[in-house]
């Protein structure tokens, strides 16, 4: 159904997948979050080192930050940092030399987070220049690849990495176009994460770990947003700016979501008109519409047909919730001398026919067979109930490629 349907995705992320099948993946050469070294020609912004911090209302718990001090540690982790971690045997798998717990080196330690610093107990030699950082994040993005480690493993590793390399800008101020492009390559982390995470939920501590990882993602957009601000100029919005925009909005699906602490009425009437007029945020703000009014027919419909690889991980956790919202629909609207028939359902909420017979009896409804063998959900069911423990992992008809 979907094959021959053109999609206009409008962000880099997105563009990056040529053709249908094809899943985007950590590091894409084509994606403009992951190759910095391909951007060393690039100016900074005028205003590179901002006299009041943007970071001011999302700071890594008690950063502070100076808009005079300048880092010089060569490394991804400074040296004194790594010799301490060598002699306490605190490395990560991934920054082991030959596997020793004890050995690392400049090529593979990255400097751990600090949850409580402040510029007076830091030397220029324990903060990395923009440039390091840059290298660092990229040295981080590409181990997302790794087949070596389960996701969790990785997730754990970069998650905290990738908060030094947000403390270490918060620390210099910096706020400039190289400062975008990183937190949306960390921001396209965290949403990768939320969504990889979530199809392992079942287990107890992945719950945690996707619990932490929305936090550290409502935090970093929150940052990358007041970025765009900062380095505005005039009615010039950046390239990706309109879709991380549109990641905001999809943070509030959901029956209790509000992510951020302010309701999106107020937030919209700070939001750029471009931004505003984009298709991106169209469709975010179709998506949030039918899904607050129950219309599941356009909210199937309209992602199938225009969600982008990161819109579709950032919403995805809210998908079977519409599913089950259908499901009640149908089931206490429905005449019960005549049952729905399961094919055609599928195909409103895109999911397999399969799938779909199991999510029924998950929600507590029996389906039924008529004399050809079709499937049909009876409706006038008294069983029907959201399930306490959440969701499974179920297809998305026309989005496989986008899938776990």
């Amino acid at each position: 159904m979907m094959e021959g349907r053109s999609r206009s995705r409008g962000s880099s992320f997105s563009q990056s997948r040529r053709g249908r099948g094809r899943i985007h993946r950590f590091p894409s050469n084509q994606s403009k979050v992951s190759t910095f070294g391909e951007r060393g020609s690039l100016s900074s912004t005028s205003g590179s080192r901002a006299s009041t911090s943007v970071f001011s209302n999302t700071q890594e718990d008690d950063v502070q930050a100076s808009s005079s001090f300048f880092g010089t540690c060569p490394y991804m982790c400074p040296e004194r940092e790594r010799i301490q971690r060598e002699r306490l045997r605190d490395l990560a798998v991934f920054e082991r030399l030959n596997g020793n717990p004890g050995k690392s080196s400049p090529t593979l330690a990255v400097k751990k987070f600090c949850r409580t610093i402040s510029i007076k107990d830091v030397q220029a030699s324990d903060m990395r220049p923009i440039t390091i950082l840059e290298d660092t994040l990229n040295y981080l993005l590409s181990l997302l690849e790794s087949k070596d480690h389960p996701f969790e493993v990785v997730h754990d590793f970069v998650f905290d990495r990738t908060r030094s390399i947000r403390q270490d800008l918060t620390m210099q101020n910096i706020v400039n176009k190289k400062a975008i492009y990183m937190y949306e390559g960390m921001v396209k982390f965290h949403v990768v994460s939320h969504y990889k995470l979530w199809c392992s939920m079942s287990d107890p501590n992945i719950a945690s770990m996707h619990h932490l990882n929305i936090e550290q993602l409502t935090k970093t957009l929150t940052s990358l947003l007041n970025l765009y601000e900062a380095t505005r100029d005039s009615d010039h919005i950046h390239e990706n700016e309109a879709e991380f925009h549109s990641l905001y909005v999809l943070l509030h699906l959901g029956s209790y979501s509000q992510p951020m602490g302010e309701p999106l009425s107020l937030w919209f009437r700070r939001v750029s008109t471009p931004v505003l007029k984009s298709k991106e945020m169209y469709f975010a703000r179709r998506i949030l519409r039918s899904f607050r009014v129950g219309n599941y027919k356009d909210f199937f419909s309209t992602t199938a047909a225009q969600a982008s690889y990161l819109q579709f991980c950032t919403m995805s956790p809210y998908i079977n919730e519409v599913r089950a919202l259908a499901l009640s629909c149908i089931n206490f609207g429905g005449y019960k001398l005549h049952p729905y028939p399961l094919f055609n359902l599928s195909k409103h909420l895109m999911i397999k026919e399969s799938d779909l017979e199991a999510f029924c009896n998950y929600c507590g409804l029996e389906t039924c067979a008529d004399e050809s063998g079709n499937k049909l959900l009876p409706a006038k069911q008294a069983t029907f109930t959201h399930p306490k423990d959440g969701f499974q992992s179920y297809s998305f008809l026309g989005l496989q490629e986008y899938e776990c």
